[in-house]
């Protein structure tokens, strides 16, 4: 699949974003922007940022280390995220929040309205 990126070139807000490990614990990112550009040959490509709480991310990797990511752009446009490529800042401050970087390993999956909300409710939002 050469071109799964649905979108245009350009920077798209993300509504909401969370990361999770399996189907039970999850955390916030806020802030999300998700950026699409596109190569000479017209090949899309895209990458995020966001900021998150650096305490609860070391909270859910005790979980897993396989972190996936739900992004939410309003409507139809919601999307499943299997084991992205994550940065991440290095502070473990309770109150502190970092920038948090992700790009695809693998092709996004575009979920339903009820999909989204099934994994949505099966999750618990980790918060202070």
């Amino acid at each position: 699949m050469i071109n799964w990126i649905p979108f245009s070139d350009g920077e798209y807000l993300v509504e909401q974003a969370l990361l999770f490990a399996g189907q039970d614990r999850a955390v916030s990112v806020e802030d999300v922007i998700v950026e699409v550009y596109s190569n000479r040959q017209g090949r899309r490509y895209l990458r995020g940022r966001g900021r998150v709480r650096n305490i609860l991310m070391v909270e859910l990797l005790e979980d897993s280390d396989d972190l996936d990511l739900l992004l939410d752009f309003g409507e139809e446009f919601k999307f499943l995220l299997k084991e992205p490529n994550l940065q991440v800042g290095m502070v473990f401050s309770p109150d502190v929040k970092s920038a948090l970087q992700f790009t695809p390993r693998i092709p996004w999956r575009q979920i339903q309205q009820t999909e989204f909300g099934e994994i949505l409710s099966g999750l618990q939002i980790l918060s202070d």
